[in-house]
């Protein structure tokens, strides 16, 4: 061989050697990377708060790195923001779904040999799915509705019970509304109004307006799906001098606040820890290479871990305190001063 062919041959194995030595080291850093998608930053949620640092401090605690962004109530921006993240390469992607955004991102990042983790909200064709017993929650929902009509002295059977629920496009909440109404069911209640499924507050507010005003203000009880649409409906039960049970969950610090106040029965706790704790395990486990053993499943076969909900009523508020999950500073505000006193929230 000619010594100008032995060089071209030599320059072309040393480029090869490099562009697969920068593939590999690419490939090296993807594997190290947890990409996390929230749904939304709204005050009234947890993701922001509780989530991210949760999730960030697990997985950087175990060695990988994170790349954690939200979508901001956006589908085009979820979409967006997953191209991105998977043009960079991911090890792993923790999905929050919003309106099924979710579902065509898992089909991408699995078309990749990428697993995915369906974070709190189930999505189709996920890898694993991470969250709370969902139809349990639902239960202690349905079930706070009947004990605060109860602690009314009003007949469950003959009470004047409006029904919500959560986002349609959310696959929880039709665990969330089960569970409520498999425990309303058998007390005997039915529904005087049921309004449409949101997670959005304002939405939820317009929805219970409309509600109140077709039943002449006779509202006993609210099975609301969360804190969020709690707020917006207590707002407009307190400008119409209404007293009425309503359920919530999340332990928000509104949600919290009314409680307290008596203005809601009770939330339920899913300590946003104990998710992302077990989420960010199972990521890492998947990052290192490790098959992780999962017993329970979905209906639809996907692996699933759950985690237990707690029902927090006033006298129990402090234990969403002492577990570092909200702040007594910031629910005992002047308003409600008197009633953190009166329950030991400190």
């Amino acid at each position: 061989m000619k010594k100008t062919a032995k060089v071209a041959v030599m320059a072309v194995a040393a480029l090869a050697a490099m562009t697969l030595t920068g593939t590999s080291a690419s490939h090296a850093a993807a594997s190290k990377r947890a990409c996390v998608i929230l749904p939304d930053a709204d005050s009234g949620t947890r993701w922001e708060s509780g989530d991210r640092p949760a999730l960030n401090s697990i997985l950087t605690a175990a060695g990988f790195t994170t790349d954690i962004q939200n979508a901001q109530k956006d589908t085009a921006r979820y979409a967006t923001i997953a191209d991105q993240q998977l043009a960079k390469g991911c090890g792993v992607m923790i999905l929050v779904d919003h309106q099924g955004a979710g579902v065509a991102v898992a089909a991408k990042a699995k078309a990749q040999g990428i697993p995915v983790i369906a974070y709190d909200r189930p999505i189709a064709g996920a890898s694993y799915y991470v969250s709370f017993d969902n139809t349990v929650v639902g239960a202690l929902e349905g079930q706070t509705v009947v004990d605060g009509l109860k602690a009314d002295g009003k007949n469950v059977k003959t009470a004047s019970i409006v029904y919500g629920s959560g986002d349609p496009t959310d696959g929880n909440a039709a665990m969330f509304l089960n569970g409520a109404l498999a425990v309303l069911k058998a007390a005997g209640a039915k529904a005087a109004f049921t309004m449409k499924g949101t997670w959005d507050g304002p939405t939820a507010g317009t929805e219970f307006e409309q509600a109140f005003t077709a039943l002449k203000g006779k509202v006993d009880a609210v099975l609301s799906p969360n804190d969020n649409n709690a707020a917006a409906i207590i707002a407009i039960l307190d400008k119409n001098n209404v007293k009425a049970a309503v359920s919530g969950q999340d332990a928000s610090v509104a949600g919290l606040q009314n409680v307290l106040l008596g203005k809601q029965t009770a939330t339920v706790y899913k300590p946003f820890k104990v998710e992302a704790k077990a989420a960010a395990d199972l990521a890492v486990k998947i990052l290192k290479g490790i098959k992780p053993a999962v017993s329970k499943k979905l209906a639809d076969g996907t692996p699933f871990l759950a985690s237990t909900p707690i029902l927090v009523k006033a006298a129990t508020v402090q234990t969403v305190v002492a577990a570092g999950d909200a702040k007594a500073m910031d629910i005992c505000t002047a308003a409600v001063a008197a009633a953190c006193k009166t329950y030991g929230v400190k």
